[in-house]
This record gives structure tokens, C-alpha cells and sequence, in this order.
């Protein structure tokens, strides 16, 4: 089994939608500049209030990826 070595990078996602489509977001996006993605870890979750309503969700996450 070969030595992996990773590397860990936090990120945040934003949706007015949801908390998943928020990953969803910041993983695409990572996902564009960023190779070997393999695991994320939901580290916070947060939002804005507008008008007595979830405005936006806002999630922090580490991503992983392999460094070659």
C-alpha cells in the first residue's frame, strides 16, 4: 500500500436554497480548481436572517485531496 499524503483546505459554500445545496456549491466549485478531491467535513454551519426568514445558508468545510 503506497504513502498517501494529503492536504486539507477549509472552504465555505453559500445557497439561498439549503444547507446541502451549499456544499454541494462549495464542492463544486473546490472541485474546479482543485484535483483529487476525496472527503469533506461539515465544520460549521451558519446563515443571514432577512425580513423574519433564512436569507442564506452558509456551511465551512474542510475538503482533502491527494497531493501528487
Amino acid at each position: 500500500m503506497p504513502n498517501t499524503v494529503y492536504k486539507v483546505v477549509e472552504i465555505v459554500g453559500t445557497s439561498p436554497d439549503s444547507i446541502s445545496k451549499a456544499i454541494d456549491n462549495a464542492i463544486a466549485k473546490a472541485s474546479s480548481s482543485l484535483r483529487h478531491l476525496g472527503w469533506f467535513e461539515v465544520i460549521e454551519t451558519r446563515g443571514t436572517i432577512e425580513n423574519g426568514k433564512v436569507g442564506q445558508y452558509q456551511v465551512s468545510l474542510k475538503v482533502g485531496f491527494t497531493l501528487e
